[in-house]
């Protein structure tokens, strides 16, 4: 490929990312957003991240099989319990940090 081939392909790349968070910014910023909708918003971005971390805590192998002794959930459940009593972002990950390695080393 060319230098002018690889250069479109950045600038089809750039737009292709920009255009889908452009549209809704200038969709919705002459609107006022419904309560239901607003609601609705509000949900997804709790919903995507349970989708990407469940696997991870909850199915281990290549067939997922279901365990409940995995390393990644003994250590989530006290990381919870401290993001959930200080509501800090970077203590929950020094913790979640600590407690991952700490199980790993012990298991």
């Amino acid at each position: 490929m060319s230098a002018a081939g690889y250069l479109l392909l950045v600038i089809g790349m750039g737009v292709v990312t920009y255009l889908p968070r452009l549209l809704p910014l200038v969709t919705f910023s002459r609107r006022k957003l419904p309560p239901w909708f607003a609601e609705w918003l509000e949900l997804i971005p709790p919903a995507i991240l349970s989708a990407l971390i469940a696997p991870t805590l909850f199915a281990q192998a290549t067939p997922r099989a279901f365990a409940l002794g995995k390393v990644e959930l003994l250590a989530a459940l006290p990381t919870l319990a401290f993001a959930l009593k200080t509501r800090s972002l970077a203590g929950t990950v020094v913790v979640g940090m600590l407690c991952y390695w700490g199980l790993h080393y012990l298991v």
